[in-house]
This record gives structure tokens, C-alpha cells and sequence, in this order.
């Protein structure tokens, strides 16, 4: 399942609820919880601070691997190139008034899902975010 979305500016709402549709997605309430979470956290940092002025695109994707079990969730934008996984994780044990401000949503991505990976490529940031969506 894949959409552009152009432009972005004021549809974080209408992004995340597309891929949540996705009938990739699976039927635990739990993962989908999860899921969800990153996927907001993922489209709003897009949203938000890709672009300067606030205007410009981003292609969605949703693909599950039938094989293996894992949904692939893929954001890409033209934006200003930024890899969020070069941040240094927030020191979650310091109060929040001592800690540095950003950081927390990518941390807590990269907490619920199996695997985060950004790329730069023919001039689009790509993040990839990878869920086992496995159920015993």
C-alpha cells in the first residue's frame, strides 16, 4: 500500500490514519498500539520540521512480509536531510525539567519497533520502521 500526500502541511491526521488502514496491519490490539505510536511520532516529525516552509510531500508505505511476519512502514520526503537516529538517546533517568528537549519521540520508536533505519537517497530522506506483527 503506498500514497503521496502533497502537501503535507495540516495532514498528519489524514497520513497516520491512512497507514493504520492498511490491511497489512494486524489484528493485536497490542501491536497496534505500538505501531501506531511510532507511526505518529514518525509522520509528525515530518510534518513538522522537513520542511521550512511548512509546505512539501511525502510518500507512505506500508508492505508485509508473509514469509516472515514483519510489516515495513516507509516515510520518504524531499525535505532538508536529517537522520533522527543520529541523535543520542535522552537520558530517560534525569527529571524532564533536566533533560535536553527532542529526542523522546524517535527513543520511544525505537523502543516499540524491531528495527529503525534511515537512508538519504536521491535526494529523499527515507525512514523504514520494522514490526514483527508475528502472533504465537
Amino acid at each position: 500500500m503506498k500514497k503521496r500526500f502533497d502537501p503535507i502541511k495540516d495532514k498528519s491526521a489524514e497520513i497516520i490514519e491512512y497507514l493504520m488502514s492498511s490491511p497489512d496491519m494486524p489484528d493485536d490490539e497490542g501491536l497496534l498500539f505500538k505501531i501506531r505510536l511510532s507511526i505518529e511520532e514518525a509522520v509528525e516529525n515530518v510534518v513538522r520540521y522537513a520542511y521550512q516552509t511548512g509546505n512539501g510531500w511525502m510518500e507512505v508505505s506500508t508492505s508485509l512480509d508473509k514469509q516472515n511476519f514483519d510489516l515495513t512502514i516507509e516515510l520518504r520526503d524531499a525535505g532538508t536531510p536529517f537522520n533522527p537516529l543520529d541523535r543520542d538517546d535522552p537520558d530517560i533517568t534525569l527529571p524532564a525539567e533536566e533533560r535536553n528537549i527532542g529526542g523522546l519521540g524517535i527513543f520511544l520508536c525505537k523502543q516499540l519497533m524491531d528495527s529503525i533505519n534511515y537512508r538519504y537517497e536521491d535526494g529523499c530522506n527515507i525512514l523504514t520502521m520494522v514490526k514483527s506483527v508475528h502472533i504465537a
